[in-house]
This record gives structure tokens, C-alpha cells and sequence, in this order.
């Protein structure tokens, strides 16, 4: 069972635990410290999660097993977003991201006046191009050697999917 819930102090810790995995953190946006520390993990519950974002703690049969927010924008972008999300390792390949994308994207509609997300993801992340197929984003484009990370240059997928 998967909820979406609000980031609480307990977390953390499994923030702490989980942020210092390579294989997580491979494609996440490097403005995450690394390593992150427990100071790093109580400014992103505290403040971090709540500044131009909106952001929920996932959990798996009562489990923290991730996070997944928006991060807005301004003036003229203010109707869009980009969505970030991970899951532990422990947790891969059990339909949970797929899951946790979807219902927080009709949470964000249902809730927000946002009109569109949109997410950029490596191409060797093959497993988060799966979510947002699953999840209802569509591609919109491939940017060319958009990112660079630990030396290599990577092309970036555009998905996005807009309020119905």
C-alpha cells in the first residue's frame, strides 16, 4: 500500500540513509549534497521542501521509501512545474515510483492550479523513463548532451503531461 504524506522529523534519518546510496543518487540532480548529512536532511524537511515546493514523503506498506514533489516557477511559468521524485533502492522494480508519479500528479492537479508538469530524466535512466510511460507523461523531445554528470555528458528526456 503507497501513501503520499507530509515529510515529518522522523524521516530523517532513512534520508540520511538512503541519499548516501551511489546507485540512488546516480541521477538525481547534484545540488543534493553529497555525502548528505543529517544537517542536510533536517534543512530539506524543515525548510528545503517547503520553499516554491510542494513535496510529500512516500511510504510503502507504512514504510519511508522515497520522496516526490514539484518545484514551481515563476511569472509567466507559475502554471508549471517540474516534478522530482526517487526510491530507495530496497524498494526498485516493485511498481511503487510508477504508483507514487501517478497518484501525486492527480494530487497536484486536484489540488494546485498548476496546468502542467514536466520532468527531464538521463537516458541511462531507463527505469525512471518506464515510470513516466506508465504514468501518463508524454515525450515532448530529447535534449542532446543536455547534462553533465561525474565527466559524462548524458541526453536528457522531456516527458510532461498537462492537467486534462
Amino acid at each position: 500500500m503507497i501513501e503520499l504524506r507530509e515529510l515529518k522529523s522522523d524521516d530523517r534519518e532513512w534520508l540520511v540513509r538512503y541519499l548516501n546510496n551511489e546507485q540512488l543518487v546516480r541521477y538525481l540532480a547534484s545540488r543534493i549534497p553529497q555525502p548528505y548529512s543529517f544537517e542536510d536532511a533536517s534543512w530539506w524537511v524543515e525548510v528545503g521542501s517547503k520553499e516554491g515546493a510542494f513535496v510529500r514523503a512516500i511510504t510503502f506498506n507504512g514504510a519511508f521509501c522515497g520522496v516526490i514533489g514539484v518545484y514551481t516557477k515563476e511569472a509567466e511559468y507559475a502554471h508549471a512545474a517540474e516534478l522530482g521524485y526517487w526510491v530507495a533502492q530496497e524498494y526498485w522494480n516493485q511498481g511503487i515510483a510508477s504508483k507514487a508519479v501517478t497518484e501525486f500528479t492527480e494530487l497536484v492537479f486536484a489540488t494546485t492550479d498548476i496546468q502542467r508538469l514536466y520532468v527531464v530524466v538521463s537516458a541511462p535512466n531507463l527505469a525512471s523513463i518506464q515510470v513516466m510511460n506508465k504514468a501518463g507523461y508524454s515525450l515532448e523531445g530529447i535534449l542532446r548532451k543536455s547534462v553533465q554528470k561525474q565527466g559524462q555528458f548524458y541526453d536528457e528526456h522531456l516527458f510532461a503531461r498537462l492537467r486534462v
